[in-house]
């Protein structure tokens, strides 16, 4: 793996989970510092902020290799490219050229022109065009085969990345495929149907529905994007339907059956879509930019927040939980407890996590609010996992 960390930024929240990862999964890697051509570099900063995140570099007491770059102007590129080659020499990567050709789409997007292409690297065996590759959710006669270039190409080796197609349906960004396999139970198929019978369209949904109070139709431009898009939004909104392509009258007519808003990442509403939502009073947020859309929501969700003084609870029971929602009883020690307030959770004096008040229970009535020395249930939208003994504090 290649660490990226901006000279001009260091450290970022996404920084410490990729570091997080890499320790976790023991991927071997090494560190690219780049940005270097701007005047607000500061590559000592970088080191020291690496070290204090425990990534020790060459050159500074530890053993991680880095390599300064700019993307720009090209300095150092070169470097890195050999950094690269240098540590999948010593880890000494072998593959079976007899083997089923076998990988991972890294991402699938629709073209006019092409069809349904997917970007895939290869881990195993040769890849050839003409050959039948099947994933879990779609099938493909590689009737498309083009190295990183764009250049055709007759086959690619693994650790290659390239371009195929046409697919019958999206894969998934992460799905694992198989070419010319003779088992089809490999891809957890049973039965003796073809691949293509068993590759099934993937109409993407939620992997579970938050009860939070706006619900939205997703899109965006490709299976990628549109899985960054859900994991973002999955604690402030309730998916509704989510799908790859422009926003059309179809996305609107579902958003105002469903009276959702409609989010879109890289993509454009076609006109007529534009005029519908405007005539049936559906929001249409798009943005290029996918933080923006989740200030954009999380504003809307603030317009409905009833204003709540600070307050903290004590978690003296956990009832039941999910991977994006957990329903909690405690008691208000001091403050006020509100209905839809983000809060902090904190275990012993350090912020764990954070998330939002979604449900406020006081006896078995649905409540707005509740003050300190009351008991009180919540249903709190996070991804954080609470324990008893816990502080909800309203941040």
């Amino acid at each position: 793996a290649v660490l990226v960390v901006a000279a001009t930024e260091g450290i970022k929240p996404q920084t410490t989970e990729v570091i997080n990862i890499l320790k976790r999964t023991k991927t071997p890697y090494i560190v690219a510092i780049t940005k270097i051509d701007s005047p607000n570099a500061d590559i000592e900063k970088v080191k020291n902020e690496l070290l204090a995140a425990e990534v020790s570099l060459e050159g500074a007491g530890g053993n991680v290799s880095w390599q300064a770059v700019s993307g720009k102007t090209g300095e150092g590129v070169s470097e890195l490219l050999g950094l690269i080659i240098l540590v999948s020499e010593v880890e000494e990567l072998t593959f079976n050229p007899g083997a089923h050709a076998n990988g991972f789409v890294l991402e699938a997007e629709k073209s006019d022109k092409r069809g349904i292409i997917a970007h895939i690297i290869l881990k195993n065996g040769v890849l050839k065009r003409g050959d039948e590759m099947v994933t879990k959710g779609a099938s493909s006669k590689t009737k498309i085969l083009e190295d990183f270039k764009g250049k055709p190409v007759k086959e690619i080796l693994p650790s290659s990345p390239a371009t195929v197609g046409s697919f019958d349906n999206l894969p998934r960004s992460g799905d694992e495929f198989w070419a010319d396999a003779v088992d089809i139970e490999v891809v957890g198929v049973v039965g003796g149907e073809t691949p293509a019978e068993l590759a099934q369209a993937i109409r993407i949904k939620s992997e579970e529905e938050d009860p939070g109070n706006i619900k939205a139709v997703l899109k965006a431009d490709s299976v990628g994007s549109l899985e960054a898009l859900k994991q973002v939004l999955k604690t402030l909104v309730e998916m509704k339907e989510a799908s790859v392509g422009e926003i059309t009258d179809s996305d609107v007519q579902f958003a105002t059956s469903t009276r959702s808003i409609v989010v879109g990442f890289r993509v454009k509403s076609v006109k007529s879509a534009q005029k519908l939502a405007d005539a049936q009073g559906v929001k249409i947020i798009t943005s290029d930019i996918i933080y923006k859309l989740v200030e954009a929501v999380e504003a809307i969700d603030t317009s409905e927040k009833e204003t709540v003084k600070g307050g903290t609870l004590e978690v003296l029971a956990v009832f039941n939980s999910t991977a994006s929602k957990q329903t909690v009883g405690g008691k208000v020690i001091e403050g006020t407890m509100g209905h839809n307030a983000p809060v902090q959770i904190i275990r012993e004096d350090e912020i764990i996590g954070k998330g939002r008040i979604k449900g406020l229970q006081q006896g078995k009535e649905d409540v707005k609010e509740v003050s300190s020395g009351n008991e009180s249930g919540l249903v709190i939208t996070t991804e954080t996992k609470i324990e008893k003994g816990d502080l909800l504090k309203i941040s």
